[in-house]
């Protein structure tokens, strides 16, 4: 039996299937400074406000962007989940809007390097999610390390978010080529969609992406998506001084508005229902699978 097969076992003997796994989506760039982290947290607010049920991972080891820009401090995060017998709803704070937050801390560091008996714990918690969210939002760091890695090829859904500078678009290439590379990444179950982030106008937006596609489709022949575009916005960046979502603080804001449309555009009901579901645990089964564990 191989790690693949005996992970399968533990997650059959563990997993509590919910009536319906959550919609996990994963927010990543190839370069910091695009904005990513303001992708996630005001794409989990317009979400809230359709109804979802919303908790964000933040998966950036190190940095703490989604706590600073929520204006909330967690008490717990993965790795006392991992390590000090929490529970999953331990761990959750929730932020305005009552939208979930998990600080990932330094629990992503050895996620990949657990043994059965934490395998067994965390399958058991992590399953908990996919009853107490409709969506998973998370967030992870930027380029293309090998934790960054490890959480796009589990992923059955990718928002990118690039930027017209010359590095943004070269690094955004980057992760995707690291990505296309990978043995573990799956096409079939996998979709990329990019959203062109601090564009002056929609038509730079497009230009970007087309861009972007252009050598991706030259290169690397992978099927990226364009799903919209957020304007350069001054009052964002006043909100982000502020400690408040976008969506929240000024929701006549240019980017608020493209915020809405591209939540709106995620969550159309015929594109929606396509969407390949994992659910949490499922999503943490891609992460191991092929790592060792005792």
């Amino acid at each position: 039996m191989d790690q693949a097969d005996r992970l399968r076992n533990i997650i059959k003997q563990n997993q509590v299937a919910p009536a319906k796994a959550a919609r996990v989506i994963t927010v990543t760039s190839g370069k910091g400074g695009v904005g990513k982290s303001n992708v996630s947290i005001n794409l989990a607010v317009e979400f809230k406000r359709m109804g979802k049920r919303v908790i964000i991972f933040d998966a950036d080891f190190g940095l703490a962007n989604i706590e600073v820009m929520f204006g909330t401090i967690p008490k717990n995060n993965l790795a006392d989940l991992i390590y000090q017998g929490k529970g999953i709803k331990d761990v959750i704070t929730w932020g305005p809007m009552d939208i979930g937050f998990i600080s990932g801390g330094s629990g992503i560091a050895g996620l990949t390097n657990l043994g059965r008996e934490y395998i067994n714990y965390l399958v058991q918690q992590l399953s908990e999610l996919d009853s107490i969210a409709d969506v998973i939002i998370i967030d992870t760091g930027a380029g293309i390390s090998d934790s960054v890695m490890e959480f796009l090829v589990a992923s059955g859904e990718v928002l990118l978010v690039t930027t017209p500078e010359p590095t943004s678009i070269t690094d955004s290439y980057s992760l995707l080529k690291a990505l296309k590379r990978n043995s573990r990444f799956s096409e079939e179950s996998s979709t990329i969609k990019v959203i062109s982030n601090k564009v002056s106008t929609s038509e730079e937006g497009k230009l970007l992406f087309s861009k972007l596609n252009t050598v991706v489709q030259r290169y690397l022949h992978l099927n990226i998506e364009y799903i919209g575009c957020i304007p350069q916005d001054h009052e964002l960046s006043d909100a982000v001084m502020q400690q408040s979502p976008i969506c929240i603080s000024n929701t006549n804001a240019k980017s608020s508005k493209a915020f809405k449309d591209i939540a709106m555009t995620l969550m159309d009901i015929p594109h929606e229902a396509q969407v390949y579901r994992r659910g949490m645990a499922g999503f943490f089964a891609n992460m191991v699978r092929g790592k060792h564990f005792s």
